[in-house]
């Protein structure tokens, strides 16, 4: 699972139009974006300070729709989320373009071309993108996995993740009376009191498999999704709705004696056995220390971590696996301490043996064999209770 977006580097724009000279109103568009921006900023989402969530309500222009996506593309280092409600409109080569309040049906000269969105949100820099679009044919926005390829690369944004509210032929829906557009609507439901048994986290794959079960039950239109180079474990924020399974605390880690000390640390494969080691003495399962964790750590992550032969170029994930193991504070720093000196150590100088004579193992310092050793009993350990 991916780690939250930074908020200090992310961004958000938040586009609607719910008045129309030529076109059915959308008066729930209007009560989405308050909402949503809400929900992105509050401490269940990415947590945004207000300056970095553009509320752009009523674009009357293609510069007015345009120009606050293209400002927060440039600013944006880590991730981008844009989002558009309103009617969605096809020109005559069946292209999607977003409406205008002054938008006529049938022309799509009169709405902005969704290709040039994606535009303005490919100029910037961000790592990740998510883009969300709530309007009738958004689906055209993912492409078609059966048609020409010209029109399934038009969503293709690298490190992607894009929600459509309806298929490419389909209607979205506006149910009169209704507070919310029926997608949003559930949208924020599922932000604000989570999805039930999934995990602590939810990512973006876990809010649309669940929009998807929820609106398929409600005879709704059923959302779209395409996400590229695993943008859907993008994290979306805490799980209000998760509940968790009783987790045996961790063994006090001065008990063992198998506990590995960073100091000792010859090279950066003694510091990933030895993270296997501490999951080991703490006695804990790695599901119980992802549930555990204060910030997004899966078990695949745990297990990636493992498994990796390099040293993570990340302290904040070994720092939360650490801490859900049970790790105390004057431990961390010692980790810290270790990892610091490995990532400044060049690779040929790492594998350095000590001599079978070494004054060092004289006074009790366990050889490599023997932490080698325990590490595979470790290892051992973590599949018979995975």
């Amino acid at each position: 699972m991916n780690p939250l977006p930074d908020p200090s580097d992310s961004r958000a724009v938040l586009l609607g139009v719910s008045r129309y000279s030529g076109l059915e109103d959308l008066p729930g568009v209007a009560n989405n974006l308050p909402a949503l921006a809400e929900a992105v900023c509050g401490p269940f989402g990415w947590g945004l300070d207000d300056q970095h969530c553009t509320v752009v309500a009523e674009p009357a222009s293609l510069e007015q729709m345009l120009e606050p996506v293209s400002t927060a593309a440039k600013e944006a280092r880590d991730t981008l989320l844009v989002y558009y409600a309103g009617h969605g409109l096809l020109n005559q080569q069946q292209e999607l373009h977003l409406g205008l309040p002054n938008s006529r049906a049938g022309r799509g000269r009169t709405a902005v071309p969704y290709s040039w969105l994606r535009e303005a949100i490919s100029e910037g820099k961000a790592k990740r993108h998510v883009i969300i679009l709530d309007c009738c044919f958004s689906g055209r926005a993912l492409g078609s996995m059966s048609g020409p390829a010209t029109l399934a690369d038009q969503a293709w944004i690298d490190g992607s993740f894009l929600m459509a509210a309806a298929p490419e032929t389909g209607i979205a829906l506006a149910p009169p009376g209704e507070q919310y557009t029926a997608f949003t609507g559930e949208l924020l439901t599922a932000m604000k009191d989570g999805v039930p048994g999934t995990n602590p986290w939810l990512a973006m794959d876990d809010l649309y498999l669940h929009l998807r079960s929820v609106l398929t039950s409600k005879d709704r239109p059923v959302p779209q999704r395409r996400a590229r180079n695993r943008a859907g474990e993008l994290v979306w924020g805490r799980n209000a709705g998760y509940q968790p399974s009783f987790t045996r605390p961790a063994r006090a880690l001065e008990e063992t004696a198998d506990w590995p000390n960073p100091d000792r640390f010859l090279d950066v494969t003694e510091f990933i056995h030895s993270l296997a080691l501490v999951r080991a003495s703490s006695g804990l399962k790695q599901h119980e220390v992802s549930a555990r964790s204060s910030t997004p750590l899966s078990t695949g992550s745990i297990s990636r971590l493992l498994n990796r032969a390099d040293l993570p170029q990340r302290w904040t994930t070994i720092e939360a696996y650490l801490t859900a193991c049970g790790a105390h504070q004057d431990h961390i720093i010692q980790w810290r301490a270790a990892w610091e000196r490995l990532k400044a150590t060049p690779p040929r100088h790492q594998a350095t043996k000590l001599p079978p004579s070494s004054p060092s193992l004289a006074s009790g310092k366990p050889r490599r064999s023997k932490l080698r050793a325990m590490a595979r009993r470790a290892q051992f350990r973590s599949n018979d209770v995975q």
